[in-house]
């Protein structure tokens, strides 16, 4: 960051805490913004010479901006990450434009890097229903298998993030009829509470040897701190290596699951995407492509051919 002029620095610096504060942005998506951002200008500060200010950035050509994602393929970036990163550039530059430091018309007009997106990659429903089953059934301590049921039975069930689940506390229980969740960006939404999924976080709490305060964390550690994901990712390790599910059976999975067993079963997908909490329909439309995917599938194993 040295070839950058201070002034520069000093929006790029007041660009993120916007990003942070007003916007609700995690600390991993800041992060990723800052060092995709600071790539790029070090790379039109190394690549035109001297030290790079505001002017030099809203005077980049299409020449520039294509030398720098060809550098970025050239250093090994993936497309989707190439993607990301202009995203963020474009971002950055937009909101100087509305602070009236001029209009970077090359950078907006720069089109990203074409890739085909990847599909979620949920359980089948009757994997789904093994998981519940087996999540427990090996646990030497009977809270923690009760701890582990409920919130996989919340993945599933409400279609949560392991983020989101883990975020709950003593004052969420009893679960209600429908729990108001904070997601990415600090977006709220409301999703129904399944009366299963009720029942497994009340037997959890029934068995769970700590005490369970309004302001402490709901799901707890062996030792009592707050549950670490990490012992769901592992406790989905051992569920897939038992009951022979591919690697894709991860914590994360079950929300994708969540959403396409809603979907096949005629869910409209304004509501999937409501209970998902996406910013986007775009985003919640990649489960239509999956459920096309899983039919083709069924096609291909099913139809007779000569």
């Amino acid at each position: 960051m040295t070839l950058l002029s201070p002034d520069l620095q000093d929006r790029l610096s007041r660009f993120l805490d916007h990003k942070r504060a007003l916007d609700g942005a995690s600390p991993h998506t800041i992060a990723a913004y800052s060092r995709d951002i600071a790539r790029f200008l070090s790379f039109q500060a190394n690549h035109l010479g001297g030290t790079f200010g505001i002017s030099g950035l809203i005077r980049i050509t299409q020449a520039e901006m294509r030398a720098w994602m060809a550098h970025e393929r050239g250093r090994g970036l993936a497309a989707r990450s190439l993607a990301r990163a202009l995203s963020a550039v474009k971002s950055f530059l937009t909101w100087l434009a509305e602070r009236g430091d001029g209009e970077p018309g090359a950078i907006l007009a720069t089109r990203g890097p074409k890739f085909r997106r990847k599909l979620p990659r949920p359980l089948t429903t009757d994997a789904a229903r093994e998981v519940l089953s087996d999540i427990g059934a090996h646990q030497s301590e009977p809270w923690i298998a009760a701890r582990d049921m409920a919130v996989v039975t919340l993945l599933y069930g409400l279609g949560l993030r392991i983020s989101e689940a883990l975020s709950l506390t003593g004052a969420d229980h009893p679960l209600p009829g429908v729990l108001r969740i904070t997601g990415k960006g600090g977006k709220e939404r409301l999703v129904p509470v399944l009366p299963a999924a009720a029942a497994a976080t009340a037997d959890y709490v029934r068995q769970c040897p700590f005490d369970l305060t309004r302001t402490a964390p709901l799901f707890r550690g062996a030792r009592g701190g707050p549950l670490n994901p990490r012992l769901i990712q592992k406790a989905m390790e051992q569920v897939r290596h038992r009951l022979g599910l591919p690697a894709s059976a991860t914590p994360h999975a079950l929300r994708h699951s969540f959403a396409t067993h809603l979907l096949c079963a005629g869910g409209d997908l304004r509501a999937i995407q409501s209970l998902l909490g996406h910013a986007s329909l775009s985003t919640t439309q990649t489960y239509t492509a999956v459920d096309a995917a899983r039919l083709m599938e069924v096609y291909e194993a099913a139809h007779p051919r000569a």
